[in-house]
């Protein structure tokens, strides 16, 4: 029986006094393993225990046997719980340091096939090189285990990264035109089609993409993104696609995973689309098609399963018709569009939108939380909200900053909105009736409702909360008005 097979081979071509010092060497070595570690067993072909050394011996009434007869003969994993001796012995690999726990105690223990004249495997060859390496090994214990903690902690770190930030419940709003857009993404979610959001900007795209990648069945996969605007264009291709290891002078040297590659298996959030040059339209076009990339410097191609949700506030239409965009790819995109309504189109959700962004501005900063007036929903909803809620979000958190007021009224906005134009500075449009505002609102909302529900004046009613005799009677009064 030989250690090694490469020693075998050396021994069938050396002359008969140098193959018998080999043999000797090779027999000094196996005696010197026994001497010097705490314990040794060999198993067979078959995985049965067929020699301990006396050091062994001491492990086994911690295994549960009283004599060495017992314990010889039967399979490994019988008798020695949690060993890797069984994996050793089908791979051919050794496992040349390894840490091994059971009822014995914990061991640093090696493994390591043994091999006939022809080169197969006939057994294994374990030992036991310490025992209580808590003690013995201390040092390089401590390293190992604050290298795992700080490994765990990265993988927790990116996994909570590429987590949807988003679900359903954090676009806020009961509006029948935030209903509707729910509703369309839930429908979205189920699906794995590609996503369109239109809307302008600060409607809340981007939440809206994570909530439906949340929703969806590619949830437990990664969600990324990247704004088309906010990358320069000679950098867009390395972005999307990757780059191959040393492509070009500067190149990182193991190469960069792209976009597509990072999102594989979830879903990639474009986000202003429609700022994407033309010739990176027709890669982008073949990598949605085919659902394959190319990195650059690399004649690889990598397949990838990704689903895009795109978003835009420009109509792309328009630069279709303008040839700034193409066609094919603006198909490929418009699967399912859902189009974002303006904060303009849904103010009846401006107070709840108002009261979600105070608490989350608290949050952040450190401040006391800060509730709005009667006078302050009037200003905020005469404001014609060019950047949305993200101007919301903005506005709200200057008033808070601004005042030491626990409750905000219009004076507090009075120097942070733009005055209307054709009004008098001492008479802003904040102070408009309420009564006046609110039916403002309620005119808003219906119009929204119908909107949605093509016409159908029963779903309007559902979406808003009314019977449909409220309904009619509101619609009567609308029409009276505009006579």
């Amino acid at each position: 029986m030989s250690a090694a097979r490469t020693d075998v081979h050396a021994s069938s071509s050396l002359p008969r006094d140098a193959a018998s010092i080999l043999k000797l060497a090779a027999r000094s070595m196996f005696d010197l393993f026994s001497s010097m570690s705490q314990g040794m067993m060999l198993v067979d072909r078959s995985g049965r225990v067929v020699w301990i050394n006396d050091s062994y011996k001491r492990f086994l009434p911690a295994l549960g046997f009283e004599k060495a007869e017992d314990f010889v003969g039967r399979p490994v994993e019988e008798v020695v719980p949690n060993t890797l001796m069984r994996r050793v012995l089908e791979s051919g690999k050794p496992i040349l340091v390894d840490l091994l726990t059971n009822k014995a105690g914990t061991f640093v223990v090696s493994r390591i096939p043994l091999r006939d004249e022809s080169g197969a495997v006939i057994g294994v060859l374990g030992m036991v090189l310490f025992d209580h390496p808590e003690t013995t090994l201390q040092p390089l214990i401590a390293k190992f285990a604050r290298l795992q903690h700080d490994l765990d902690a990265a993988r927790k770190e990116l996994a909570a990264r590429r987590r949807p930030k988003y679900t359903f419940a954090s676009f806020i709003g009961s509006s029948p035109a935030a209903l509707e857009v729910k509703r369309q993404a839930r429908r979205a979610a189920q699906a794995d089609s590609n996503v369109l959001l239109l809307g302008e900007t600060g409607t809340g795209k981007e939440l809206l993409a994570h909530a439906i990648h949340a929703a969806s069945a590619r949830a437990e996969k990664p969600f990324i993104g990247v704004n088309l605007a906010a990358v320069p264009e000679t950098l867009l291709e390395a972005e999307f696609f990757g780059v191959a290891p040393g492509a070009y002078t500067g190149a990182e040297r193991k190469g960069r995973d792209g976009k597509f590659k990072l999102a594989d298996g979830g879903t990639l959030f474009l986000d202003e689309v429609g700022d994407m040059p033309l010739a990176l339209q027709a890669k982008l076009l073949r990598a949605l098609q085919e659902q394959e990339i190319e990195p650059l410097g690399s004649n690889r191609v990598l397949k990838v399963d990704v689903r895009v949700i795109a978003a835009t506030s420009r109509e792309l239409k328009s630069l279709v018709a303008a040839g700034r965009f193409r066609e094919d790819l603006y198909y490929r995109l418009n699967v399912l569009p859902i189009r974002l309504p303006s904060l303009r189109e849904r103010l009846s959700d401006l107070e709840a939108l108002a009261e979600a962004l105070l608490e989350q501005i608290a949050a952040r900063t450190g401040l006391p939380q800060r509730e709005l007036d009667a006078s302050a929903i009037g200003a905020l909803a005469a404001h014609d909200w060019p950047g949305n809620i993200r101007e919301l979000r903005n506005v709200l958190e200057q008033a808070a900053m601004l005042t030491d007021s626990l409750r905000l009224g219009a004076e507090d906005f009075r120097g942070i909105l733009p005055a209307r134009a054709g009004h008098e500075e001492h008479a802003p449009a904040a102070l408009r009736p309420l009564p006046q505002l609110i039916a403002e609102l309620e005119r808003s909302s219906i119009r929204s409702a119908l909107e949605a529900t093509g016409g159908n004046k029963v779903s309007a009613a559902k979406l808003l909360g009314i019977s449909r005799a409220t309904l009619y009677e509101k619609l009567a009064e609308m029409k009276g008005l505009s006579a």
